[in-house]
């Protein structure tokens, strides 16, 4: 894999590697395993119930991080092109109205009908970047404190406005996320989601953009590498620390402050590690795997939650039988639609 001029393969790596994991679970790869060899390491891959954190409960935060750090390092480009922040203020407005129609849509392609659900990670997205871009001009500082107001905002909603049968801030379905969502969208998720993730999520991207901001400078790389890695541990002890002093539990449905922050600090130190290992090392054999992936992410997601879902894994079901092979066969076609498109160079973008 030849490494572009001005680019961070590390982030690359990290985008097609989130893509990669969540296109197994579509393909029903986690499933079929847990369904033969149910274990600790399986369970890994799906969500925490509710109070806990698990290792698939940290690939949404990636995603988000991922997505701030690109902005970043996109939105500098474009000032050396002479693209002001107002200019591009536009794309991103645009990208982020496409982000909010595709992530309803897609609920309505998951439910076959017209519905009004606003809980799908595109949908997030498309917020929590608008609200990552309006800090993207500002100090590390500020963006610091600007993701630790946001968190601390979440929480106190939630402690402070309990109304009728939504007064206990931590339980599920009885929250204030839960009562916001009769208020949106007329419903509660039966899975204990919440739209408002949107606040304290926008956390994620805002630190996102700080990351690809520190990547993008002419500081040594050592030190990038230090403080990613003192933020990364910072913010896990910071996490763990509110969640055993009963401060704010770890509980990703309703991504309370003791969760954003456990989450940003596993991924920050999981995007240190890429960076210094790729970016810094050169290590890049085998790095066109999930590479191929992330230059059509958001066309792979959408592809494997329509007609991936829809069509595909029932196909390849009806030639493997065996549910393991058929999920994994589905998964390899999938990567193969990816990398024929990045071998005819074809990279659908929003």
């Amino acid at each position: 894999m030849e490494k572009q001029a001005g680019r961070l393969l590390s982030l690359d790596v990290m985008r097609g590697l989130i893509m990669i994991l969540l296109a197994g679970e579509s393909c029903r790869v986690y499933e079929s395993l847990r369904e033969g060899h149910n274990n600790i390491f399986i369970t890994q891959f799906f969500h925490h119930p509710w109070h806990g954190l698990r290792f698939w409960d940290l690939v949404q935060p990636a995603f988000m991080l991922m997505a701030g750090t690109a902005m970043y390092i996109s939105y500098e480009s474009k000032l050396r092109k002479g693209i002001s922040w107002g200019e591009n203020f536009k794309h991103i407005a645009i990208r982020s109205l496409k982000l909010f129609l595709l992530g309803t849509g897609l609920h309505c392609v998951y439910a076959g009908k017209l519905v009004w659900e606003l809980w799908n990670v595109l949908t997030q997205l498309s917020v929590t970047g608008m609200i990552a871009y309006l800090v993207i001009g500002r100090s590390y500082t500020f963006q610091i404190v600007a993701g630790f107001a946001l968190i601390l905002l979440n929480d106190i909603l939630y402690r402070t406005i309990l109304m009728p049968g939504f007064d206990q801030p931590f339980v599920e379905y009885h929250n204030f996320g839960a009562y916001m969502d009769t208020l949106l969208m007329g419903k509660i998720n039966e899975d204990g989601w919440v739209a408002i993730n949107i606040i304290p999520t926008a956390a994620h991207t805002i630190w996102g953009v700080t990351a690809g901001k520190l990547l993008s400078s002419a500081m040594e790389n050592k030190r990038k590498i230090l403080l990613l890695t003192i933020a990364g541990l910072g913010l896990l002890v910071l996490g763990f620390g509110a969640d055993m002093a009963g401060l704010s539990p770890i509980i990703k449905r309703i991504s309370t402050a003791g969760f954003v922050m456990a989450s940003a600090g596993w991924v920050l130190l999981i995007l240190a590690f890429l960076y210094w290992w790729i970016d810094i090392k050169d290590h890049q054999r085998y790095t066109w795997i999930p590479v191929v992936v992330g230059m059509n992410a958001i066309f792979i997601y959408v592809f494997f939650e329509t007609v991936g879902a829809q069509w595909l894994n029932g196909v390849v079901a009806i030639f493997v039988p065996w549910h393991i092979a058929a999920a994994f066969v589905t998964w390899i076609l999938e990567w193969g639609l990816c990398y024929w498109l990045y071998k005819k160079k074809v990279f659908i973008k929003l």
